[in-house]
C-alpha cells in the first residue's frame, strides 16, 4: 500500500494526504514546487521520473492512515536557480 509519506523530502513542508505531491517508484516524495523547479522532474535518490502522488480517499484514511514518520534527504537539496 502506498506511504502517504508526511513530508517534501527536499524542504520538509507538510503534505496532508490531499495535497499535490509527487513520488517516484520507490515512494521518495516531494512538494509541488521541489519537484518542478529544484528536481525537475527526476528524483535525486534514484534518478527516476516523478508523477504525481494518487490521493487516498477520505473515508479510507481512518483504516489505512499516512505514516507519521518524516523523511529528509541525507544530502540538501540544490537551491532554486535564480530566473
Amino acid at each position: 500500500m502506498l506511504e502517504l509519506r508526511p513530508n517534501c523530502e527536499c524542504c520538509d513542508r507538510d503534505l496532508p494526504p490531499d495535497a499535490t505531491a509527487y513520488i517516484c517508484s520507490f515512494e521518495c516524495t516531494w512538494c509541488a514546487t521541489c519537484a518542478d523547479e529544484v528536481l525537475k522532474g527526476v528524483c535525486p535518490n534514484c534518478g527516476g521520473e516523478l508523477v504525481r502522488r494518487p490521493v487516498r480517499p477520505a473515508g479510507k484514511l481512518a483504516n489505512n492512515p499516512p505514516p507519521t514518520k518524516r523523511v529528509l534527504r541525507a544530502e540538501p537539496c540544490p537551491p532554486i536557480a535564480a530566473e
